[in-house]
């Protein structure tokens, strides 16, 4: 009986290296799957941002620029706007199309310089939308009112000590201090001179204008202050250009009241006006050296 039992009973024998071998390939399995996971999700992501890139480029390509400028159609329909306005101080069609083209055709970004808060102030910070837009204004009250309602409008003020029933005194006193205090040349902030501008910011005197104009302060009776600082400034300004645009568009409007016109041609010259119409007058000044001390050519 034990022999047969003893030759029927089978031993089964489990070594332990074939249960970790097991093991071992479903985790080389697991790991391959891992990676490969990985490397799919990698290379969807990267492939994705190329196109993205791509797109940008493209599109980027097509406009020429991140902010183009206005078209023509916008500038048209601001220019209307604004010269139909029931305002009885607004500018004419005329005057603001002068100065809307040429603020167009800036090269950017353009620096805008105004003398005055007036009823085109928002329209002149709209059309240089890709530049800086400054503003000076005689009234403090209201430089700081334009500003808390229209946080986008950079704004100045200036006390003026002029007078209007003075200018030719001054103009006299500027002759007197060409070499000096008056030159055309010259960084105001440190200035003298009685119809210079010097109490601004520091950087203001560092910027290159492109364009200024002059449509303020105020000028219709004796005791006002008169444009002749404004115009005063706005001549060194462009002359005193250092780099970037060497010729500057300044525009005075109200070219047609007396005291400013006789102001423009001493400090703004008759041979750099190329262009008198309704109530504008657009002069091109260009960079002078700064050892020059003559405004216009036929001066002595």
């Amino acid at each position: 009986m034990k022999n047969n039992i003893g030759s029927n009973t089978k031993l089964i024998l489990l070594h332990p290296y074939i249960q970790k071998q097991g093991t071992s390939n479903r985790l080389w399995v697991l790991a391959f799957i891992s990676f490969f996971t990985l490397a799919f999700l990698l290379t969807l992501i990267y492939t994705r941002e190329s196109l993205t890139t791509s797109s940008v480029a493209a599109v980027s390509a097509i406009t020429g620029s991140a902010n183009p400028p206005l078209s023509k159609a916008v500038v048209r329909a601001l220019t209307h706007y604004a010269s139909n306005s029931n305002n009885t101080e607004r500018m004419s069609y005329t005057d603001i199309k002068q100065i809307a083209d040429v603020l167009r055709q800036c090269q950017q970004p353009c620096n805008l310089l105004v003398f005055g808060l007036t009823h085109e102030t928002l329209l002149w910070k709209a059309l240089n939308h890709n530049g800086r837009t400054v503003f000076i204004d005689e009234n403090r009250y209201y430089a700081a009112y334009i500003e808390e309602k229209y946080p986008e409008i950079e704004a100045y003020d200036v006390q003026y000590t002029t007078k209007l029933s003075e200018m030719k005194e001054l103009i006299a006193a500027v002759k007197e201090q060409i070499r000096n205090e008056c030159k055309p040349v010259q960084n105001l902030l440190f200035s003298e001179c009685k119809l210079g501008i010097n109490d601004l910011p520091n950087q203001f005197y560092e910027v290159n204008w492109d364009v200024i104009l002059v449509d303020g302060p105020r000028g219709y009776w004796p005791e006002a202050p008169g444009r002749m600082s404004a115009i005063f400034t706005a001549g060194v300004l462009a002359r005193s250009n250092k780099s970037g645009n060497p010729k500057t568009h300044v525009f005075v409007h109200d070219f047609n009241q007396k005291v400013d016109r006789i102001t423009s041609e001493e400090f703004l010259c008759k041979e750099n006006l190329v262009n008198s119409k309704d109530m504008l007058g657009h002069f091109v000044i260009g960079r002078m050296a700064p050892n020059s001390y003559k405004f216009c050519r036929n001066h002595i």
